[in-house]
């Protein structure tokens, strides 16, 4: 059995072993509750996995493009 401290914050690290066995990844939604003089987790969500391509992940300061917008437009002849 791993143990591990408590933070000054009440944060704790869950050992890596136990992290893979139930599936815990950074975003992992956990629920704590006490039974009798100890206490349980359960792993109610998992993070989604990141996605294959970064599209909309970043923001611009430039104004948006109108959808309707034709680009053959914005050539000058």
């Amino acid at each position: 059995m791993d143990s591990t401290s408590v933070t000054s914050k009440g944060q704790v690290t869950i050992p890596k072993e136990v992290r893979r066995q139930l599936g815990i990844r950074q975003g992992s939604r956990i629920e704590f509750s006490v039974v009798g003089d100890h206490a349980e987790l359960r792993v109610r969500g998992t993070a989604t996995q990141a996605t294959a391509s970064g599209f909309g992940m970043l923001r611009s300061r430039r104004t948006a493009v109108p959808a309707d917008l034709d680009p053959a437009l914005l050539i000058r002849r």
